[in-house]
């Protein structure tokens, strides 16, 4: 029997930005029996869930819950509202923004890639600052016959530690009368930063399970308004496990028209329960003091936080750069195999320039002290030249804030 012993002793120190730590409460309830998915005490949990999760979006319109990843979700969301060979308005801020676009590619649709000119320290500008909505605003006044059918952007980008401000970009839509549907990826901003589906007048919101959620990966979910359904029905995109239609009819009493993930059900139950007993505000609030606190920590350092705008730093994760000639991914496995604690890699066009630190979730004060003393210690012994303590900037926020 193979036996993998990788932290043998004490806790591991899981800081990557998602899949995030799972509190116990929700593991334990991930451990209740597997229930009959067809029988009468399913729909109990089914309509629980539904509701809930409604709650987290902020939204009084059908959710979609699927047995998938946030990859599916992206699926999901083109396919029920476009035809084949529709032109789409995608804005890159990040790698997983480029993911999608390729997504986008390979379903047969024509994405247009809106990007902000230029790089910024070796990285493309486009990545170390939000969504620009006048960009999209000027793109769609040009486009008089209306040819483009969506616009795509990511709320929370996961790869660089950006925010965007969703209403801006569907204010931009606005002021020109643009018809285009607004499609949102918030699958690491859900459930950390502030997220409106209804007030912000998104479309389709995109997210998944394992970050704000604190659950392990396998649900993604699809928010939709009305404008979306309508449009789901003149879409002939062949669909048959993404589509909309048959989960909005069976959901209506608590049951899916194939096999859902029962056990985590359970355990998105426990988590909406969590959630909104601490209330969305008192979440979003934890989440933006832990920021601060680290990104104090970086500043004290002496080190560029990859988001290159203050205003659209991230409540989720913060991206570290490092200096000229020092390998991220080198001081990464230095953190890991001597202090046991994972912190996110730099992806894409920013790979072995920064690593990730994630601050979300099941989360606390001494966690993420914990976390950022084994970031400093690893620091030291790859050579990097720091400013000062980020651990000591760390602690006096959080004792000053408390």
């Amino acid at each position: 029997m193979l036996k993998l012993d990788f932290h043998p002793t004490g806790r591991h120190f899981l800081q990557i930005p998602g899949p995030s730590p799972v509190p116990d409460r929700i593991l334990r309830a991930m451990s209740y029996p597997t229930i009959d998915h067809r029988g009468p005490e399913f729909a109990v949990l089914g309509l629980k869930v539904l509701a809930d999760i409604q709650k987290i979006f902020q939204t009084t319109q059908p959710v979609m819950i699927y047995p998938a990843s946030g990859t599916g979700a992206w699926e999901a969301a083109l396919v029920n509202t476009l035809n084949a060979g529709d032109h789409v308005l995608m804005y890159e801020t990040g790698h997983f923004a480029s993911l999608w676009i390729k997504l986008a590619t390979n379903l047969g649709f024509k994405p247009e890639v809106v990007a902000l000119p230029g790089t910024d320290n070796g990285v493309p500008a486009s990545w170390r600052k939000g969504v620009q909505a006048q960009l999209i605003e000027e793109r769609l006044r040009a486009d008089s016959g209306h040819s483009i059918k969506a616009v795509c952007v990511v709320h929370n980008e996961t790869s660089t530690g950006v925010t965007s401000d969703i209403a801006a970009v569907r204010k931009a839509i606005d002021a020109v009368g643009h018809p285009a549907l607004l499609l949102v990826d918030t699958i690491s901003g859900l459930a950390c930063a502030d997220y409106q589906h209804d007030a912000w007048g998104v479309d389709v919101s995109i997210s998944g399970s394992q970050k704000g959620l604190m659950l392990p990966p396998g649900i993604s979910f699809n928010a939709l308004s009305v404008k979306a359904i309508e449009a789901s029905k003149k879409s002939t995109y062949p669909r048959a496990f993404w589509g909309w239609s048959e989960n909005i009819e069976m959901n209506k009493t608590g049951y899916w028209p194939s096999t859902p993930n029962t056990n985590l059900l359970y355990a998105l139950s426990e988590a909406c329960d969590m959630l909104l007993a601490q209330g969305l505000g008192s979440v979003f609030a934890r989440h933006q003091r832990w920021a601060q606190g680290v990104r104090a920590a970086v500043n004290a350092w002496g080190l560029q936080i990859q988001c290159a705008d203050a205003s659209v730093h991230s409540p989720v994760l913060t991206g570290v750069m490092m200096p000229d000639g020092v390998d991220a991914d080198a001081v990464r496995k230095i953190i890991y195999e001597r202090f046991d604690c994972s912190l996110g890699t730099g992806l894409g066009k920013v790979k072995g320039r920064m690593f990730r630190i994630g601050h979300l979730g099941d989360c606390n004060d001494l966690t993420l002290m914990a976390a950022l003393s084994g970031c400093e210690m690893g620091l030291k012994l790859a050579g990097v030249k720091l400013s000062g303590s980020g651990v000591q900037a760390a602690m006096d926020h959080f004792s000053n804030h408390a």
